[in-house]
């Protein structure tokens, strides 16, 4: 995470590094990715740099963290269903997920950058960018689960909770699966329809 001292930076200044930065990682991953060279693309000092990150993995962190804020900035709000019946919720989640798979598609750099990110993230400071990631999405969840419920398309059987952590577990790996296989968009289509109607069997009654 961007140390406080980094946003009293001129905003064109704050957007080379970034843009160095993701430039970098998008390129050559996060285990191949040099520090040195982003330094050396935006003209900062070693000492500079960290001034404002504690290091590579603090860099890499808020860059996939600005990416993910761009592609959800891209996509628009992301409504709980309002459907009437369990058809048309899951419907709408499978509307849902296309719509954020195809924007992902068409932002090559941000594709790369979480098929690299969802496949590799084993230090700590990767591991609280998920839990980041993760957090805030709870919302959301919360208020889809509660609204599949009252309609019967989600199971009340089960503590909402763990229903919501399944839903966590199967999303990452359908994420993961999805981009680290690129798809044509009518494959991408029947894949996702798969995808949810897996989930949808999880979460029925």
């Amino acid at each position: 995470m961007a140390r406080p001292r980094f946003h009293r930076l001129p905003v064109a200044q704050q957007q080379a590094l970034l843009d160095a930065a993701l430039e970098e990682f998008a390129g050559h991953g996060y285990g191949g990715a040099s520090l040195n060279r982003i330094i050396a693309a935006t003209g900062l000092s070693k000492g500079a740099m960290y001034y404002y990150f504690d290091g590579k993995e603090d860099l890499y962190a808020d860059v996939i963290r600005r990416q993910l804020e761009r592609l959800f900035e891209h996509s628009g709000p992301v409504p709980v269903p309002d459907a009437a019946d369990p058809e048309g919720f899951w419907a709408a989640i499978e509307q849902t997920y296309m719509r954020l798979m195809v924007l992902m598609t068409e932002t090559p750099e941000t594709g790369v950058l979480l098929r690299d990110w969802l496949t590799g993230a084993a230090s700590p400071a990767l591991r609280e960018a998920q839990r980041n990631a993760e957090q805030a999405t709870l919302p959301w969840l919360e208020q889809t689960v509660a609204a599949g419920q009252r309609i019967g398309a989600i199971r009340t059987d089960l503590p909402a909770d763990f229903l919501i952590a399944i839903a966590l577990g199967m999303g990452q790996a359908m994420d993961t699966w999805l981009i680290i296989r690129p798809f044509a968009e009518t494959e991408l289509g029947e894949a996702i329809h798969a995808l949810i109607d897996m989930m949808r069997r999880a979460l029925s009654a």
